[in-house]
């Protein structure tokens, strides 16, 4: 049998499949590697090295790693990261009470998700400078609470007070993100066959036993994977801090503390070093949740979590040792 060509192979239907599927790759791999893979080593690279921007490198090997862990500003910064984890938490236990709302069906639904969803939409940076001025001294936030009988005497500097600034930020993400979390749980809950809500109903389910029984076992998947991005997304939160306060105050996170090393006092290699420690933390705490929530809550498909099957089968070996006990009496 004759060998084909390379051109009558080419000319082949599999042949021109694998072409389109590479020709279609090439452009966004490229595009990963030299934004995305490139950078990443580079920043590894200089966490080795007490270096500014322009000028000569020293190589310090891992003395930029020890700093991080000496410095007393940079674990301060992540105990302001907890505030954020407080907010992520309301945040998703609004979001899935407002979508469990959604899916019993209310007046102006669709008007209510386009509210909601609509500050997610909204940039960032912008976001900040609106509840700059919402929080700032006797502006919008204020006039409500004086409309609504407050002293201004008795209501707290929203952004001055080291007691309470650092919610009032976290505030401003939970504004921003719910309508997301929203939408990604009234989707989930969709899916769920109508039917199953019907038959509930029929036997007399309130809506309570309806969203405990039928809605959230049916929606494990999407609790776990929001609570996982929203913690982690917690410690790297950059924008409400960095544009209302500018990190001042005890409001200072993570970011921007690194942020304010490598662009303000020029030591690029220890804040490379920071963003490598940052994603470490970022990994274990990842990890860390995912083995929670699988002991906890499984995968989010089976009946049972770990935990349950596990008490079911300690519970099934205790009773077949009963009966043998019986079985041997009688």
């Amino acid at each position: 049998m004759d060998k084909k060509s390379f051109a009558e192979k080419m000319r082949t239907r599999k042949a021109q499949q694998a072409l389109v599927i590479v020709t279609f790759l090439f452009a966004p791999l490229l595009l990963l590697v030299v934004f995305t893979y490139l950078p990443f080593v580079k920043m590894v690279g200089f966490s080795f090295y007490k270096m500014k921007y322009l000028g000569a490198r020293t190589f310090v090997g891992l003395d930029n790693y020890i700093e991080v862990f000496r410095r007393p500003e940079i674990f301060r910064s992540l105990y302001v990261s907890l505030y954020y984890m407080g907010g992520a938490l309301v945040q998703l236990s609004l979001a899935l009470f407002f979508a469990t709302m959604m899916v019993f069906k209310v007046k102006g639904e669709g008007v209510f998700k386009a509210a909601m969803f609509f500050p997610y939409l909204i940039c960032g940076i912008a976001v900040g400078f609106i509840f700059k001025f919402f929080y700032a001294r006797g502006f919008v936030f204020d006039s409500i609470l004086q409309m609504l009988g407050m002293e201004q005497e008795n209501i707290p500097m929203w952004l001055q007070d080291r007691r309470i600034n650092n919610i009032s930020l976290a505030a401003t993400s939970v504004w921003r993100y719910m309508g997301q979390n929203m939408i990604m749980f009234l989707g989930a809950m969709m899916s769920v066959d109508s039917t199953l809500y019907e038959a509930a109903a029929l036997d007399g389910a309130n809506n309570w036993q309806r969203f405990r029984y039928i809605i959230l076992p049916s929606i494990k998947s999407i609790v776990v994977l929001n609570l996982i991005l929203s913690i982690s997304g917690s410690l790297s939160a950059f924008e409400p801090p960095y544009v209302i306060t500018n990190g001042t105050m005890g409001t200072g996170t993570y970011f921007v503390t690194m942020n304010r090393l490598a662009h303000e006092n020029q030591k690029v290699g220890l804040a490379c070093a920071m963003a490598i420690v940052l994603l470490v933390i970022i990994i274990i705490c990842t990890v860390a949740q995912k083995l929670f929530f699988k002991y906890v809550f499984d995968n989010g498909t089976d009946d049972e979590s770990r935990a349950a099957v596990r008490r079911r089968k300690k519970a099934e070996r205790q009773n077949a040792k009963a009966a043998g006990k019986g079985a041997a009496v009688s």
